[in-house]
């Protein structure tokens, strides 16, 4: 979706508001903030969060928050609410792991196991996807381990 539909659809209908970007594209997104300052802007893309927010978005689709809500809401409250980005960089840089890892071919299952490891009952995943093995699972776990400390520190030190 280019200027020309947003521009069109900005003119057709009021009831446009906001759109969930998910392209991967960071013009994209400076397009839609630059020239559309009336349409909200919801993260669609897991690791580019604080690029979003420092554009203006109030808001974030993240399949990691099903497991570590915490440290989604601290990203969040450091770029959104207190507008402290350096904050929100140095949260952002203990989360990158754990994106890397869900971008690593089995978002879906690792997703899953994340629900597991956080007391989620979440099912096991459907044909033709295949669990994590328990390789993937220790190397998550550990992650997840990493991101909850470190994003811990950067909240308790208040700055």
């Amino acid at each position: 979706m280019g200027r020309e539909f947003f521009s069109t659809v900005s003119a057709a209908s009021s009831n446009f508001v906001a759109i969930k970007e998910s392209s991967g594209q960071t013009a994209q997104l400076h397009m839609l903030a630059a020239a559309f300052p009336n349409i909200g802007i919801s993260c669609g893309w897991d690791d580019q969060a604080l690029e979003f927010f420092a554009w203006g978005a109030r808001s974030w689709v993240c399949a990691g928050s099903n497991f570590i809500p915490r440290e989604h809401i601290a990203l969040y409250e450091a770029c959104v609410i207190e507008k402290n980005f350096d904050k929100g960089r140095r949260i952002m840089a203990a989360m990158l792991p754990l994106m890397d890892f869900l971008e690593g071919g089995k978002f879906v299952q690792s997703i899953k196991f994340g629900c597991e490891l956080a007391g989620l009952r979440s099912g096991g995943v459907r044909a033709p996807l295949a669990s994590l093995d328990e390789s993937e699972k220790q190397t998550l776990q550990a992650i997840v381990a990493r991101l909850r400390h470190d994003v811990a520190t950067v909240v308790a030190e208040g700055v």
